[in-house]
């Protein structure tokens, strides 16, 4: 896929790219070793729920239908770009539980968990949690050439339209019950807003559609694309401050004025991705250019060690000093395609500078895999997993296998 690269660069930036993408390989390899030794549920098949800070798993933890979803984007991506049958068994494995275990043969869609055992657990229907099942099986079916698993995906998109698409005002309501009728909490997590339409929701579904529609190219599917695309142009981007706004009734009025720098810096280059699959000239221009001003925006949130924070709420000017696995690791993507786009070394920079707090910082040398994060004073976020329901392979190895693609794909480095 044409990731917009600048083509021709320089010897001293070329020598920083082929480190770059030399540490990125090196990382991913890591990353996908700590979860093939440390995850895998050998009582009850698929991956434990929940592992925590010292890396001691539990066995009888919840098992989340994101966590299952985003191991097997994960390795299904890392097969692509390895050819590792060992990569490939672990995308088995998470595609075979998930099918088995997560799905509901009765309503449709996919549990938001189950038991350690496999049982249902809450049967929420989180459209976010859907929108990732789309997302690796689609990978899945990339990697396996598995009908079975193109159909999946399919099937939940077609779910999500069912239920979720509000046919008035576009876009997609937040969740539902287990037999898709209306919903008290909408949140996906405590700290969210209990509000019917979010941008994180929206984000995760135009990502999912946009890997269905590489392996499926369906008219209705880009009729939907290019829908979402225009939520985001229309209503969730702040065309004053080019921040993502947050939470939203039904109706797109904006409930919040926190601003997530993760999210900023991560849908600077997911809104690009899915302009590129469209493959429409004057809306890809566009999204261009507010990807530019999103990434750009988002550079209020760097710290001067170069990672980025958390949170900003503008009502209190109360920034969160946190700094997330997660975000660091969008920074390093979406930085490094604002340079691509742009070719302001500022921007690859950035992407480095977050690679290097990284290493430096998130890294965690005693245990494997990436810590949580880091508070303000520079200690570890404590108490926090490992793996579980939301610490997952998916931002970090994507990271990686982003950084690895787009080096590959630029001239003068291999």
């Amino acid at each position: 896929m044409d990731n917009s690269v600048t083509t021709v660069v320089s010897n001293d930036i070329a020598t920083l790219l082929i480190g770059y993408q030399t540490e990125a390989t090196q990382e991913l390899a890591a990353i996908l070793a700590y979860w093939m030794e440390n995850t895998k549920d050998v009582l009850n098949g698929g991956f434990v729920g929940k592992i925590d800070e010292h890396n001691v798993p539990d066995a009888q933890a919840p098992k989340g239908s994101v966590l299952n979803s985003r191991i097997l984007w994960a390795f299904s991506a890392a097969y692509k770009l390895t050819g590792n049958p060992a990569h490939f068994e672990m995308a088995v494995i998470a595609f075979n539980y998930i099918k088995e275990f997560f799905m509901d043969k009765d309503y449709g869609g996919v549990y938001w968990s189950v038991t350690s055992s496999g049982q249902p657990l809450d049967t929420k229907k989180q459209i976010y949690a859907l929108a990732f099942a789309v997302y690796g099986c689609s990978a899945y079916y990339e990697a396996s050439g598995s009908e079975t698993a193109k159909a999946t995906a399919i099937e939940l998109y077609n779910t999500i339209e069912k239920y979720s698409f509000d046919e008035v005002n576009t876009g997609y309501l937040e969740a539902f019950t287990n037999n898709w009728q209306p919903l008290a909490d909408l949140r996906l997590s405590d700290k969210d807003a209990n509000e019917k339409k979010t941008m994180n929701t929206h984000l995760h579904v135009l990502e999912a559609y946009t890997a269905l529609y590489k392996i499926w190219p369906d008219a209705h599917l880009k009729e939907q694309l290019v829908r979402l695309l225009n939520n985001f142009t229309q209503h969730i981007i702040d065309r004053q401050t080019w921040h993502l706004n947050l939470f939203f009734d039904e109706r797109w009025a904006s409930r919040s004025s926190l601003i997530s720098y993760g999210h900023d810096i991560e849908a600077a280059w997911l809104l690009i991705e899915a302009a590129q699959v469209i493959n429409d000239p004057h809306l890809l221009k566009e999204t261009k250019g507010m990807a530019i001003k999103i990434a750009a925006t988002a550079m209020e949130g760097i710290d001067k060690d170069g990672s980025l924070w958390y949170e900003y709420e503008p009502e209190d000017q109360h920034l969160i000093k946190e700094k997330h696995w997660w975000v660091q690791a969008e920074a390093m993507v979406g930085f490094f395609s604002n340079w691509q786009i742009t070719g302001n070394k500022k921007y690859l920079e950035n992407s480095m500078q977050a690679w290097a707090y990284i290493k430096t910082f998130i890294k965690d040398a005693t245990y494997g895999e990436w810590l949580w994060g880091r508070n303000a004073d520079g200690s570890i976020m404590a108490g926090q997993d490992k793996a579980g329901i939301w610490k997952c392979p998916y931002h970090n190895s994507r990271a990686c296998i982003e950084i690895i693609n787009r080096t590959t794909a630029l001239d003068h480095i291999n």
